[in-house]
């Protein structure tokens, strides 16, 4: 339960079809050394033959590391509250079928027992997946042969995606044991509860998300002890800082940051923005020690303060927000896309939203203000630590420097990716941006000291200045902001 899980999809950078993700999977596990593989059915066109393809080309390798034994493939399914419910159904069928295949091919395991549900709210909802999917296998018919040893259940992983889900979560946990032991008659072995990372950054910002996945991992250290039952925290982290800032050159500091985590992913700026080496060996490092580093343990009275402290930075960030969507969503074009996915109309598809506006998903958003020169790490982060200095008496500064371990190193990164030019124009001529000019301010002063630039944050302030021009004289920028995308070493 110790692993790197590979989500795809953007091979180097260009847009790559779902019939050469089978070639990235069996890469991800042979060449890069990780232990899991996302397999995402949420809003993607998907390849549903990927276990015939992969054992068609990989076979030799796979006999000998075998899936749902040496490697893992883990299939995030569509939410059936917001995608077509025949969706799921072939992913269920999928999984199914698999396991007949396996086999077939003399192979012993079933490739595919665990599947991850977004979005997870509530208990029902998680038993009611395994509940559908006992009922599908349960179907016998002459024309639907499989193996003797047919899967007919599945382990849940749920996907929690808001801070006040994410701070909870533990609580859902408890009411979904109770249903799985009376509606199954068993104890779950083991549950790998999943914390996003760069949704609830998106709705309410860097500060709020890491404190809530800090108050979710000491709730679940008191969950195993309760219950007895070991838990596998997951977190969905990707490269900036504002979505989890895991990268080859930083798995110190992330393991650090989220101990008590036992699965972390890694997406495409960590595998194709960095020397080989450097990923082969951050991957070795994060299967080796990420199950060292326990979980800090939480008392109820910092709790409390912990989450006051939540309320004054997401009120500062998601009030920005709202004022600034519309420039978002208009740079959001421009935006290169790296996977195939499912269109966002009608009853494909959802979008994510703050307040009363909708907004591009975490990857685009990010890049959209990383590439005007306004990384959204700063926004509300500035005022809100200009808030705790006031409220001398509770120590709450002390105390989130306690919990947020990076904030300084986070806060520094993004204050070196800033342009100052393009924020003061935006700040006189857009409305909301005068509020991440105070943010700018409050975070240099609380830093303390000169931020010293790299050549390639130099290089990356030019382009930003560049995009801001042309997207002024109503260019095309999508190649600018590629560039400035490899130089920093992310798209978003």
């Amino acid at each position: 339960m110790y692993h790197v899980c590979i989500i795809p999809f953007a091979l180097e950078n260009a847009k790559r079809s779902t019939q050469e993700e089978p070639r990235e999977l069996y890469l991800s596990f042979k060449d890069l050394g990780a232990t899991e593989y996302k397999w995402d059915w949420e809003g993607k066109l998907v390849d549903e033959a990927i276990l015939e393809r992969i054992f068609g080309e990989y076979f030799d390798y796979f006999q000998k590391e075998q899936i749902g034994k040496d490697k893992f493939i883990t299939f995030r399914l569509p939410n059936p509250k917001v995608e077509t419910e025949y969706r799921l159904g072939r992913a269920f069928m999928g999984i199914l079928a698999a396991s007949g295949l396996t086999k077939t091919l003399g192979l012993k395991n079933n490739p595919l027992f665990e599947v991850i549900l977004p979005m997870t709210e509530s208990a029902k909802e998680m038993y009611d997946i395994q509940d559908a999917f006992r009922q599908i296998a349960a179907i016998r018919h002459p024309l639907l042969k499989r193996g003797y040893e047919d899967i007919d259940h599945i382990e849940l992983i749920p996907l929690f995606e808001d801070i006040d889900t994410i701070s909870h979560s533990d609580e859902i946990l408890q009411e979904y044991l109770e249903r799985h032991i009376q509606g199954f008659d068993f104890k779950p072995q083991y549950i790998r509860p999943y914390v996003a990372r760069s949704d609830p950054a998106l709705n309410a910002g860097i500060v709020p998300t890491v404190l809530a996945i800090k108050i979710a991992l000491s709730r679940y250290k008191r969950f195993e002890e309760k219950n007895e039952i070991p838990l596998y925290p997951m977190i969905g982290a990707a490269s900036l800082p504002f979505r989890g800032g895991i990268s080859p050159r930083t798995v110190d500091q992330f393991m650090n940051e989220y101990a008590g985590i036992r699965t972390t992913t890694i997406q495409s700026g960590f595998r194709y923005d960095y020397p080989k080496e450097e990923v082969i060996e951050a991957i070795a490092k994060l299967e080796k020690k990420l199950s060292s580093f326990d979980a800090q343990i939480i008392s109820k009275n910092e709790e409390e303060k912990l989450r006051k402290i939540m309320t004054i930075f997401s009120q500062y960030y998601r009030s920005t927000i709202e004022k600034i969507a519309p420039l978002i969503n208009q740079i959001s074009k421009y935006i290169p896309k790296r996977r195939e996915r499912v269109q966002h109309v009608g009853l494909f598809g959802y979008s994510r939203g703050v307040g009363d506006v909708k907004l591009p998903r975490a990857i685009t958003f990010t890049s959209v203000l990383y590439s005007i020169g306004v990384p959204p790490e700063l926004i509300g982060t500035g005022r809100g630590i200009h808030a705790l200095s006031i409220i001398k008496k509770q120590n709450l500064m002390e105390l989130l420097e306690r919990y947020y371990i990076n904030i300084r190193s986070d806060l520094l990164h993004a204050i070196s990716y800033t342009n100052f030019e393009v924020l003061e124009a935006l700040a006189k001529n857009t409305t909301g941006f005068d509020d991440i000019l105070s943010d700018v301010t409050e975070i240099i002063k609380y830093l303390g000291s000169e931020v010293a630039l790299t050549n390639d944050q130099k290089a990356h302030t030019k382009l930003t200045s560049q995009i801001y021009k042309g997207l002024n004289n109503g260019k095309d920028v999508t190649n600018l902001i590629e560039k400035a995308a490899l130089v920093r070493r992310s798209l978003g």
